[in-house]
């Protein structure tokens, strides 16, 4: 008689711990642009506008006054909150399996936050429906110099956009790339077909490009946007992009009440996770920025 193996026996099925899922790029903004200490509400950050100049005196001449004038720009509050239903039995599950459904939930949430700054401060939309958010009046997007991508000219365009950033008056401190644009940067080839830029790898993790602080996410062309976007990526002085969190509430766990409008928690046998966050989000000045962009659009 043969030995018994395990499928002569009708075995419990167990899930095995931890979440497989792809990897999620967060903010491009908040890796570019440090984030400033926020009181919560709108405020007004002062803006430079004609600084003053030096002026020669003869000896025994009169002095004269050097003009100097300065700018308010608006720093507005934008709240953003994840809300996430489960049922009761997915959590004890998760307590009992060690699944890790839970955990992942929160930091999924803490993602979204992260990657709601760049819609918000790139395409001014709501990341949750992709579609232009009445309360943000301007974005990144908004900037009006732009270089187009010519055929496989990656590296072209990214100079053009420095370039025009560089003739504004600003110094091109960084730049938010488009897993697209830094593949393409990164397989680009010469003429002997020896690549351009080998230490960029496939470009999934480009923190440097020609001396800038550089950034890879999809939130760049808006992967959240109901309607695709044609920036490829952003070069300007990052520090003209101002933001800074003024309210955070970490992910917690709700039991009770009808938090979301689908139906009261403990009469539907469910709990909801939540986290919610307040950025103050502002641009100094939108010439301080550049995009390249997809040609012909």
């Amino acid at each position: 008689m043969a030995a018994l193996i395990t499928t002569d026996f009708t075995l419990p099925e167990e899930y095995v711990a931890g979440v497989f899922k792809k990897a999620q790029t967060s903010s491009v903004l908040a890796q570019l642009s440090g984030s400033q200490p926020q009181k919560f509400g709108k405020s007004n950050v002062m803006v430079l506008t004609g600084a003053p100049k030096a002026e020669l005196v003869a000896e025994g001449g009169q002095k004269s006054p050097t003009p100097t004038t300065y700018a308010s720009k608006a720093v507005t509050p934008a709240k953003l909150q994840v809300t996430v239903r489960v049922s009761n039995e997915v959590m004890w599950a998760d307590e009992d399996y060690q699944m890790g459904v839970m955990a992942d939930i929160q930091e999924n949430c803490g993602i979204a936050l992260g990657r709601a700054l760049d819609i918000v401060g790139i395409h001014k939309a709501n990341p949750l429906t992709g579609t232009a958010a009445s309360s943000v009046t301007e974005g990144l997007v908004d900037a009006t110099d732009k270089a187009e991508l010519s055929g496989s000219k990656y590296d072209e365009a990214v100079e053009a956009a420095a370039g025009l950033v560089i003739a504004n008056g600003y110094v091109p401190t960084g730049i938010a790339i488009d897993p697209a644009l830094s593949f393409g940067l990164a397989t680009m080839r010469d003429t002997t077909g020896r690549r351009i830029y080998p230490e960029l790898g496939y470009g999934t993790s480009v923190t440097n490009f020609e001396g800038m602080d550089a950034a890879v996410s999809d939130t760049v062309s808006g992967k959240e946007l109901s309607k695709a976007s044609d920036v490829l990526g952003i070069v300007g002085q990052f520090d003209a992009f101002r933001w800074g969190v003024q309210r955070e509430i970490a992910a917690h766990v709700i039991e009770y009440g009808d938090p979301d409008g689908l139906g009261d928690l403990q009469r539907l046998n469910q709990v909801a996770i939540r986290a919610e966050v307040v950025y103050g989000i502002g641009i100094m000045d939108l010439k301080a920025f550049a995009k390249v962009t997809k040609a012909g659009e």
